[in-house]
């Protein structure tokens, strides 16, 4: 371990000299680093020691945004992923592929190299891991070279990055081909020494893939635990035809969840009839809700079927429905009791076949115990609660929807937004969200129109998003506190840009060193943060 520390500062030191030479990128001083790295490898067995620093070259030498090593099981002629950088876990998981299949498989069922300079242009990149769905990064370069032991390939490692230079790209390729053909005789060793382990990982992994595609409802965003154990409560209520009730608070997308459940259920080919109980004044409820007979009050000319008869065969989603009054709470008992009701001003029971969903953000169990909710209205209605958490406890999932929303409503005002900077990122995820998803679609909806130059800054969102603690300034509506907002954010922006370099960010900025240091100070801004966010994030 001591050895390995040592290689890695080594490396650490030599990152400019690496990375900054008279020709603006060049490999001159790879050799030494290269002789470190071979001799750490030559003395250890530890496979995965070894790809901990190819994965770290690629990273932070090469600047590569995302790689992956694959493995290949000839036992089922299967190319997986077994390490990457830049990918998040499911991406990972989709990265299965058979010999001869795309650029991977293309590599390792012939043993050759591939460089392709731009991924857009070569239709082998088939973008399994949907990592640039959208046609999003297809402006790249990618190489994929084998990992090869005594003629037999065993599986490959692959880049992708922008480059300018073609020269440079094949410099780089060829040095990942030296690195594959260092760590091949561990490569063969760690197959063959956990030959059944890895068959039953990559089976595992494909199977959990399978399962994650076919019961994530395609109509809610979000990967976070929380919503994957919703997804899971989904899968199993759908198959049946039992009353749900769906709780959270305000925004959280309940009547997405309803859909979910009857688009994935037996009675998807059904109406899915929705009613905010809250809507309408309760004297119409329930002439809505049951429908009403000609005759039965002023202005009823004609009988009129209510949301009840429309749903029949299908599903009915009751929106809040800890709005509804008690006599309609017993009318809607019956329902579940019976499948039938009454018209208003009938007398002829109408029946239906349905599944009820009910949604509130309300606590029925205090209504109960005031007087306001009827409590064998409630057992009959919480035969299978949902509880769909608030944004603020779905972590990663406000990044997700953040873009999902970004994507719609540029498309829909016809703007090009290419991304959402890292300022605004940090505001968007420390924000607690008592709007919950809604609120975030109209944050970004706002963001959106303000947006004059293809990307949401942190100075596009409200001021209530606008943190001390993001911002560097207590923001208001100010002029000062405006320009603070956005000096913050060119700083953030230009550190990023050049890895936490100060003297390259005060040269883009128009500034001194010094002056940069003083405002970075001001901020509480330390450079050492972008330097190992951007070394780490590679994407």
């Amino acid at each position: 371990m001591g050895r390995r520390e040592s290689i890695m500062t080594y490396s650490d030191d030599d990152l400019d000299d690496f990375t900054h030479c008279f020709t603006g990128e060049c490999r001159i001083n790879v050799l030494p680093i290269l002789y470190k790295i071979s001799q750490v490898i030559s003395e250890s067995e530890d496979l995965e020691h070894s790809l901990d620093i190819i994965i770290s070259v690629m990273q932070r030498r090469l600047k590569i945004l995302r790689g992956a090593v694959t493995l290949y099981d000839r036992g089922s002629e299967t190319i997986f992923i077994h390490r990457s950088f830049g990918l998040t876990d499911q991406e990972r998981s989709r990265g299965v592929y058979a010999p001869g299949e795309g650029i991977t498989g293309e590599v390792v069922e012939s043993g050759q190299p591939i460089i392709v300079p731009h991924l857009g242009d070569d239709a082998r990149f088939l973008d399994r891991t949907q990592t640039h769905r959208g046609g999003t990064g297809l402006n790249a370069s990618f190489f994929c070279v084998p990992i090869v032991h005594a003629k037999k390939v065993l599986g490959a490692i692959s880049g992708e990055r922008v480059y300018l230079n073609r020269h440079l790209l094949k410099q780089d390729m060829e040095l990942v081909a030296t690195l594959g053909s260092m760590i091949a005789p561990a490569v063969e060793l760690y197959l063959l020494e956990n030959f059944e382990k890895v068959r039953l990982e990559n089976e595992n992994r494909r199977l959990k893939n399978a399962l994650k595609q076919k019961f994530k409802p395609s109509n809610i965003i979000g990967n976070s635990k929380p919503m994957q154990e919703i997804y899971s409560l989904i899968e199993k209520v759908s198959a049946t035809k039992a009353t749900v009730l769906v709780l959270g608070e305000s925004g959280v997308g309940k009547e997405l969840v309803a859909g979910a459940i009857h688009y994935n259920g037996p009675a998807a080919s059904g109406p899915f009839v929705v009613f905010n109980c809250a809507a309408l004044p309760e004297s119409l409820v329930e002439s809505e809700l049951f429908g009403h007979e000609k005759g039965a009050f002023t202005g009823a000319a004609l009988m009129r079927k209510g949301r009840f008869e429309l749903a029949d065969g299908g599903t009915i989603f009751l929106d809040e429905v800890g709005e509804l009054s008690l006599p309609l709470q017993a009318k809607l008992l019956r329902v579940l009791q019976q499948k039938t009701f009454e018209r208003v001003g009938g007398s002829k029971p109408v029946r239906v076949d349905l599944r009820i969903i009910a949604a509130t953000n309300r606590n029925l169990p205090d209504m109960i115990e005031k007087g306001q909710f009827r409590e064998d209205l409630f057992y009959r209605l919480n035969v299978f609660p949902i509880t769909i958490p608030p944004l603020r406890d779905r972590g990663s999932d406000v990044i997700l929807l953040a873009d999902y929303f970004v994507t719609k409503c540029a498309a829909e005002m016809g703007k090009e937004i290419k991304r959402i900077s890292t300022p605004a990122l940090n505001m968007l995820t420390a924000y607690h969200w008592p709007g919950n998803v809604r609120e975030l679609e109209n944050v970004i909806e706002r963001a959106v129109i303000l947006s004059d130059d293809s990307v949401i800054h942190g100075y596009n969102l409200p001021p209530s998003l606008q943190t001390s603690a993001e911002t560097g300034t207590s923001f208001g509506c100010g002029l000062e506190a405006k320009i603070q907002a956005v000096e913050y954010e060119m700083i953030v922006e230009a550190l990023k840009t050049h890895n936490g370099n100060m003297t390259d960010a005060a040269k883009e900025l128009g500034l001194t060193r010094r002056i940069l240091g003083l405002r970075m100070e001001k901020h509480g801004i330390n450079y050492k943060t972008y330097r190992r966010a951007t070394a780490g994030q590679g994407a």
